[in-house]
């Protein structure tokens, strides 16, 4: 006897089964033969051969032969008597051995009512099958059933009801209770099948009622362009935005809201919302929604433009290069977000529009300086009155293109208010993993910005959130040089300066040592901005008596410089020759470049008191503490003096702001070369974070320090050892021109200068046969 397992398929007694042939076979193992005896077993889930156990399947199985084999792959089975599965011994080569026994069938059928239920089964069915192709042939077949039993089984493939609700059939003993639940199977799936065909045309009376407006739609566009191409004149502005709208090429919900919004425009004719309607129509249809294609990127092509451009800036213009040699291995219009920090006049923004021109793309500059509302980055919502977009979306739609190259400028200047935090609203702009759907308030739809390359300025970092400042990279900008200043005034300024007046090149000479002068004299800046208004002074001079006849030609030099600029020179602090102790010469970093200062201590007679003035931050303030301590650590023996005197601490240009630790090794040589009387050589300035045990720590900003020690006439710097890898990106000029010691501990500039403290002498030794007084006990 075979043992052949099913699942889902309905199995009742006295009924035909039709199986595949290659399922009986997978399932059994071995082909079928006719007029063989088996055993059907319901099995509790899709089972493979391999996977039979003895608690796989229900405890009720049914008897079968099969009556059939043909060659279309399938086989009958024709069901007999239930019987009881006793035992169950699965065997490890998957043959299934069983102890069955009848189990038989309470006959409480009332025949005739069996036989009426039969015809009106059989009569729904044959209703059903009159709305298909197939119903004529389903007719002759449904004839033939002589139980509701085969009609079940025969719908068994279509049915919607579980495994175990079939097995529910096979396990009833009463035969009249087994004829109700197979009646109700077919006519609840009968019914579920009537569902899906009213369904199944209703949606299909929809798609054609949506074709057909489509091409009804369709023609109507076609007649209304032949009208509009055959009379122009008379093209609605209405007309105009809708036509606007179709060929704007904007993604499905942009012109989902655009339909519904010019929808409510026709409607709303010449009302008082009309014209809010089609601005906001405009601006949307205004947009650049088709995506640019990407162009070749060269970048020895590049890196002209950026050096024909810009004069220096060696290091920022290897990454921008590095950028641009990523955008073009992996085709991307856009990549990391770039921050450029330095002083006013460094060149930042303009060189947003060199990279804008290497890339041969637009160029938008957005200015950020002083916002305080979300709504200038997000847009307003069209509820309120006035509403208008944001500004980087603004700058898009002006641009014209999906591509630009966007610089944000001053982003160090965003203020948060009771309006929102603009610089939090700037989060998702910069994000490259959510700008592909950034939406602005007055837009309401999602835009695509990944394509913009985002370009972003600062003077400073210390006012940029922290959360925005990491999805940037930080670029610093360093001062220029007198000969850089030099080299880009004889390059830039000067001809641009010379061309906005209109002079020729002949009729304005400026010499060397006169350009040399107004670097040193006339400005004070990290930057040339300062450099570019007084060549501009020059210009406007020449000009004015070009006017009046004066002259044809002019020529600056050191001797005339004045006269033309008609100017003092600005007050430089400059190194003095003499020195005093208590005064040691620092190095300050601001945002317009470097700048020396000088420590300032003195005692006064008074009962240990510090007194520190200057305008100095907590920071600072903090530094001259720890200046204090560790001053009477070094120099015990003179500690008292801190007891019996009261100490001021002062750092002149009080009316300017100062904060920061690198203060912290001049403070620390001052009040030594004051403890000891000692004078510093002024010529010799220093900077770096002093900590309580004495080390000196890196400090930020060392190539504008430097710079500015030179300025001064500096000629030693001692600065942190660890910034010794920043002196690659001071000037060669700069380096030449000053001794630069790098130190460790403070001890090391106070050795350097004459200011060691004593070492105390060590305690004399005790010998080791030395007895050790023992107090006595009483």
């Amino acid at each position: 006897m075979t043992v052949f397992p099913v699942y889902n398929i309905l199995v009742v007694p006295d009924a035909s089964i039709y199986i595949k042939t290659e399922t009986y076979q997978k399932v059994t193992g071995k082909a079928p033969v006719p007029d063989e005896k088996l055993v059907v077993l319901v099995a509790k889930e899709d089972l493979r051969r391999e996977d039979f156990k003895e608690d796989s399947f229900y405890p009720i199985g049914l008897r079968a032969v099969i009556t059939e084999v043909n060659a279309n792959g399938f086989l009958m089975l024709r069901t007999s008597t239930r019987v009881n599965l006793d035992d169950v011994a699965v065997y490890s080569d998957h043959t299934i051995d069983l102890s069955l026994s009848r189990r038989p069938d309470i006959d409480d059928l009332d025949h005739e009512d069996a036989q009426r239920r039969l015809r009106a089964v059989k009569s729904a069915m044959i209703q059903f099958a009159e709305g298909f192709q197939w119903g004529q042939a389903a007719r002759a077949f449904i004839t033939q059933w002589n139980s509701i039993g085969e009609a079940a089984v025969v719908m068994s493939p279509w049915m919607v009801n579980t495994n175990a609700e079939r097995y529910a059939v096979l396990a009833e003993d009463s035969l009249s209770r087994r004829t109700e639940m197979l009646e109700k199977l077919i006519y609840e799936n009968l019914e579920m099948g009537k569902v899906n065909r009213e369904a199944e045309s209703a949606q299909e009376q929809d798609h054609q009622k949506i074709y057909r407006e489509s091409a009804i739609r369709k023609q109507m566009e076609y007649l209304q362009r032949e009208l509009d191409e055959m009379h122009p004149e008379n093209v609605t502005d209405l007309r105009k935005l809708e036509i606007k709208i179709e060929e704007s090429g904007m993604n499905e919900t942009a012109r989902k809201e655009a339909d519904k919004v010019l929808s409510r425009l026709k409607h709303e004719g010449q009302g008082a919302e009309s014209a809010l309607l089609y601005d906001y129509l405009d601006f949307l249809a205004g947009l650049p929604w088709k995506k640019e294609t990407a162009r070749d990127i060269s970048l020895d092509e590049a890196a002209r433009i950026l050096d024909e451009d810009h004069y220096g800036l060696r290091k920022v213009k290897e990454r921008i290069i590095q950028q641009l040699a990523v955008m073009s291995l992996k085709k991307r219009q856009a990549g990391s977000i770039l921050l450029f920090v330095g002083a006013p006049g460094t060149g930042k923004t303009s060189i947003g529009q060199s990279i804008a021109r290497a890339l041969q793309r637009e160029y938008v500059r957005v200015s950020l300086g002083g916002v305080r509302d979300e709504a200038d980055i997000r847009g307003h919502r069209r509820t309120y009155i006035g509403a208008m977009p944001g500004r980087i979306l603004d700058g898009i739609q002006k641009c014209g293109v999906s591509n630009p190259v966007m610089v944000l400028d001053e982003v160090d200047k965003l203020y948060g208010s009771y309006n929102g935090d603009p610089a939090s609203a700037l989060l998702e702009v910069l994000d490259p993993e959510q700008n592909s759907t950034f939406t602005d308030h007055y837009l309401n739809v999602p835009f695509d910005l990944s394509d913009v390359l985002f370009i972003c300025t600062a003077n400073s970092l210390d006012s940029i959130p922290e959360p925005l400042l990491n999805r940037m990279e930080v670029i610093p900008f360093q001062g220029y040089t007198p000969i850089e200043k030099e080299q880009i005034a004889r390059r830039h300024l000067l001809p641009k300066a010379m061309q906005a007046v209109g002079l020729a090149p002949e009729q304005l000479t400026v010499t060397d040592g006169a350009l040399a002068a107004i670097i040193a004299d006339y400005t004070r800046e990290g930057g040339v901005r300062g450099l570019k208004k007084r060549l501009e002074t020059l210009c406007r001079t020449e000009a004015v008596k070009l006017v009046r006849g004066e002259s044809e030609s002019l020529t600056v030099t050191e001797d005339n410089l004045r006269d033309v600029l008609d100017d003092h020179p600005l007050p430089h602090r400059l190194v003095p020759e003499s020195a005093r102790p208590g005064v040691v010469t620092g190095l300050a970093w601001t945002q317009a470049g470097g700048e020396i200062l000088y420590i300032e201590t003195m005692f006064t007679r008074g009962s240990g008191k510090l007194l520190i003035t200057g305008q100095l931050g907590e920071v600072m303030k903090e530094s001259a503490q720890i200046a204090v301590s560790l001053v009477k650590s070094l120099y015990p023996e003179q500690a008292e003096l801190f007891e019996k005197n009261d100490l001021h601490i002062h750092v002149p240009d009080g009316a300017t702001p100062k904060d920061g630790p690198s203060a912290g090794i001049t403070l620390t040589t001052a009040l030594a070369s004051l403890l000891c009387g000692k004078s510093v050589d002024p010529h010799v300035g220093m900077t770096g974070e002093v900590s309580l045990r004495g080390g000196v720590n890196p400090i930020g900003g060392l190539p504008e320090k430097l710079m500015a020690a030179q300025r001064a006439g500096v000629r030693q710097v001692f600065i942190p050892a660890e910034n010794e890898e920043d002196l690659r990106d001071v000037a060669e000029e700069v380096r030449a021109t000053l001794s630069i010691t790098p130190v460790h501990d403070v001890t090391e500039v106070l050795s350097a200068l004459g200011l060691a403290p004593k070492k105390p002498s060590p305690r004399p030794r005790r010998a080791k046969n030395d007895a050790r007084p023992v107090p006595l006990g009483v």
